[in-house]
């Protein structure tokens, strides 16, 4: 199994500024091989990733574009990796493209990388550097520290060196015997888990786990650093005497304060980040250690981020996040992940009867059942999602801990290896009308 650890390094100001060059050497060697694919391509005449590289290693060290003004090659001073394996990601990226068009799903060509506006990032290959303890040595740099030691046992098969906001992390891709990279629950239990604003999670059992909301703590503080960072703009345009906006290949000198506010900005995003970062983390570990099955909804999270009202808190709890971080867990903690298809109304379904609420609306948090169940409108949606997830385990394996809830009312639970009697979900809701589960098989049930 394939694990990454990202270490913080403890870097001083001359391998900084290494680190700077190097990303930025990936980002100028990647906007060249982009806009000579484009140029090739447009012609008729289109290239590989390989033939481009050949094309560069041509060319990288008499070519004017990359001598300095002593009329020296400066990628001489930049360890190649950081030059070579942009081919390989432009490769990457245009499978990627080429595979969503030929899927019919929406996607856009690789994009050029600008200063400032992409991640400042570049390769080092696992030949070319060491671990030992809470150092490390990388080339053209040397010994660097680290802020702990690398946490996986195994083979190295690579690392990345990139920055966030001041600092520069260090992560480790390794490849880890199973035995070690799989970790033992702590319970066997099946939850259903919906996904909300108000609340982070809402689970079956009715605990609702509030999210921090990082963004929203400090908005008033982000917007006021903002201001005055583009005021700072603003001044380094009239001291260069440009007005509107800046003519391509200008870039106007910026004073010790501008570059001290884009620092403060920075570090408030990066701590925004990693407050969410962290909060996702613990709950998804949680849910992957104390369950065998977990049910959630397939969100179309682009299409909820168009609800000019709503994007900005579903975008502070991080929503597309939580499943991605589920996912990779559920292979360390042998966890089954139940989607629930998209257009499956959890919300609307009565966990008591099945009878469907065809006139629920988004604004009402609770509603009442023909039948008389009061329900609350989040914890409704995770029993229903949480029988789901026990129909679909019991299709999938028939292990006896998964079993039918005995009135329609409760949630699943466990009993002994010898009884218990265990359904697809489905069969717990009656007919639902009109939400395409019965066509569609009432769940799809990835093992991931």
């Amino acid at each position: 199994m394939l694990l990454s650890h990202r270490i913080r390094i403890e870097a001083n100001a001359e391998q900084r500024d290494y680190f700077a060059r190097a990303a930025g050497t990936a980002r100028r060697v990647w906007n060249w091989a982009l806009a000579e694919w484009n140029r090739l391509a447009s012609a008729g005449r289109p290239s590989t990733a390989m033939r481009l590289k050949k094309q560069f290693n041509a060319i990288k060290y008499i070519h004017p574009d990359w001598l300095n003004a002593e009329g020296r090659p400066w990628l001489a001073s930049i360890h190649r990796d950081a030059h070579a394996q942009p081919f390989a990601h432009l490769a990457r990226a245009w499978s990627r493209y080429f595979a969503a068009r030929r899927a019919g799903q929406p996607a856009h060509p690789p994009r050029f990388k600008k200063k400032g506006r992409s991640r400042d990032s570049f390769y080092i290959a696992n030949d070319k550097f060491r671990i030992k303890g809470r150092t490390a040595v990388l080339p053209k740099v040397g010994t660097i520290a680290l802020t702990e030691a690398l946490r996986w046992p195994g083979k190295i098969m690579g690392a990345s060196v990139s920055r966030e906001a001041q600092h520069w992390f260090l992560a480790v891709q390794v490849e880890v015997p199973d035995d070690v990279a799989k970790c033992r629950r702590s319970g066997n239990g099946v939850k259903g888990v919906d996904l909300g604003v108000t609340t982070a999670a809402t689970l079956d059992s009715g605990e609702k786990i509030a999210a921090p909301r990082p963004l929203k703590a400090v908005l008033r503080r982000l917007r006021i650093r903002s201001r005055r960072q583009s005021r700072k703009q603003q001044a380094a345009k009239v001291r260069a005497g440009i007005e509107g906006a800046i003519p391509k290949g200008i870039k106007p000198s910026k004073s010790k304060n501008q570059a001290k506010g884009a620092t403060t900005l920075a570090r408030l995003q990066a701590r925004i980040a990693r407050v969410r970062r962290d909060f996702l983390h613990k709950l998804t570990t949680r849910l992957c250690r104390e369950n065998q099955a977990l049910g959630i909804e397939d969100l179309c999270v682009k299409g909820m981020l168009s609800n000019g009202r709503l994007a900005r808190s579903i975008a502070d709890v991080g929503f597309y996040e939580f499943r991605r971080q589920l996912q990779y867990k559920a292979l360390r903690y042998g966890t089954t992940i139940v989607l629930a298809d998209r257009w499956y109304p959890s919300s609307r379904l009565c966990s008591t009867c099945g009878a469907k609420n065809t006139t629920l609306v988004l604004s009402e948090r609770t509603w009442t059942c023909r039948c008389g169940a009061g329900h609350d409108r989040d914890v409704n949606a995770a029993i229903n999602l949480q029988r789901l997830a026990t129909g679909a385990l019991a299709a999938q394996t028939a292990l006896p801990v998964a079993s039918q809830a005995a009135m329609l009312g409760t949630a699943a639970g466990t009993v002994p290896a010898a009884g218990g009697k265990v359904t697809p979900a489905r069969h717990e809701h009656g007919h639902q009308d009109g939400s395409g589960q019965e066509e569609n098989g009432a769940h799809i049930c990835a093992r991931f």
